[in-house]
């Protein structure tokens, strides 16, 4: 296999690797943030500001991940 094929095949493949990865972490932030919103629901407002901003940073890794396999490509 040479070497564009073998990238051709891979940059796909890390993307993919990079969505499941944001994921399965945005399924534990949200799954988290609403059981402490369901204990306490006096926080829910802090506790769903805090989810949000880092289910965005979350997403921006994964953003970053596709950017840089079109820049590779």
């Amino acid at each position: 296999m040479d070497p564009k094929t073998a990238v051709g095949f891979l940059l796909p493949l890390a993307v993919g690797v990079a969505a499941l990865g944001s994921g399965l972490g945005l399924g534990k932030a949200v799954g988290s943030a609403m059981e402490a919103m369901g204990r306490q629901p006096d926080a829910a407002g802090k506790i769903q500001t805090a989810m949000i901003i880092g289910a965005a940073f979350i997403e921006a890794l994964t953003i970053y991940a596709l950017v840089a396999v079109i820049l590779i490509k």
